[in-house]
């Protein structure tokens, strides 16, 4: 007799249901979870790419500052060894009067000795003084067709593309020997025709002049760019305004190639409206120029915006007490 066996089966039906659902539901979670997921990615990635760029920027800033902090740390070296040395001198001096004296204490004919030694110095010293303010009281000589009578000058050089391509050698060596023209002035600024510092950190101040910043100077001219629109009136005028004190002698070197500018009177008005007469009869400050022949050289149907800029600068000058000086060649 056989029986009737059920088969069995190890999974059914309604569990093949759940497990289905179950990953139904998973499904879903994963769904819902990358839909969001690319949104917040993607705001990171901004945020750190704002970041990336807010850092960078600090480090081309902090970069800028580096010419002029080695300048003041080799004006601080070079101060404290002239002091060590002065220090030194002092010292020596001292101790040898200091002996001196003590032996006039025993000796009245060493004492009459150093009253003899004494007064002479003193008209050495009293003659040194006296030709001192013989020079101090003579007019400065011209150098070069250019009084060097100023504690205080400020270079405006024209910073276009022009003067870059095929000018800007002769800029350097220019600058050089107008500095060496002021073995010692009391302050240097150098702006371009726009009115931009070179060295932002000293905006609205005097760099102190010392050989390293002189150094920092011709070093950061080197590799310097800066917007310009060919035009020494924004610079002028932001030099005067800025740096103008009676108690001061400035001098303003502008160095360029043309004049991209309106007409020429107006320039002369407003430069002559802020660089007023003083109550001694002179300007508030010189005004020279360098005019470099890019224009003529490069291609002479554009020569007319280099004869406008040594127009305007050859009267400017002559209004303002200063030289126009026209190179031959911009090399």
């Amino acid at each position: 007799m056989k029986r009737n066996r059920r088969d069995i089966q190890p999974f059914s039906l309604s569990f093949l249901d759940a497990i289905a659902c179950g990953f139904g539901a998973i499904l879903l979670l994963l769904v819902i979870t990358k839909v969001t997921q690319p949104i917040v990615l993607e705001q990171t990635t901004e945020a750190l790419r704002t970041q990336v760029q807010s850092l960078q920027d600090r480090v081309d800033a902090l970069r800028s500052q580096i010419p002029a902090v080695d300048a003041e740390l080799e004006d601080s070296r070079d101060r404290i060894s002239r002091r060590r040395g002065t220090m030194a001198r002092l010292t020596d001096r001292l101790n040898s009067l200091t002996g001196e004296f003590d032996m006039s204490d025993k000796d009245s004919t060493v004492a009459n000795i150093l009253e003899e030694r004494l007064e002479f110095a003193r008209a050495e010293l009293t003659q040194e003084l006296d030709e001192l303010r013989i020079y101090e009281a003579e007019p400065s000589s011209i150098i070069g067709g250019i009084p060097a009578d100023s504690e205080y000058i400020i270079f405006i050089i024209d910073t276009s593309s022009s003067m870059w391509q095929y000018a800007w050698p002769a800029v350097m060596r220019k600058v050089s020997e107008t500095l060496a023209v002021y073995p010692d002035v009391q302050g240097i600024q150098v702006m371009n025709d726009m009115g931009q510092y070179m060295f932002p950190r000293y905006r609205g101040r005097w760099v102190p002049d010392s050989r390293a910043r002189r150094k920092a100077i011709l070093d950061t001219l080197r590799s310097w760019r800066a917007f310009s629109n060919s035009s020494p009136v924004e610079g002028i005028t932001r030099a005067i305004s800025t740096f103008y004190s009676p108690d001061k002698r400035i001098s303003i070197y502008v160095f360029g190639d043309e004049f991209t500018g309106g007409a020429v009177q107006p320039v002369l008005d407003a430069v002559d409206k802020i660089n007023r007469v003083g109550e001694d009869g002179e300007r508030l400050v010189r005004i020279h120029a360098v005019g470099f022949p890019v224009m003529l050289e490069q291609d002479p149907r554009l020569q007319i915006s280099g004869e406008r800029f040594a127009i305007l600068m050859r009267l400017l000058c002559a209004q303002h007490g200063g030289t126009f000086i026209a190179l031959n060649s911009a090399r």
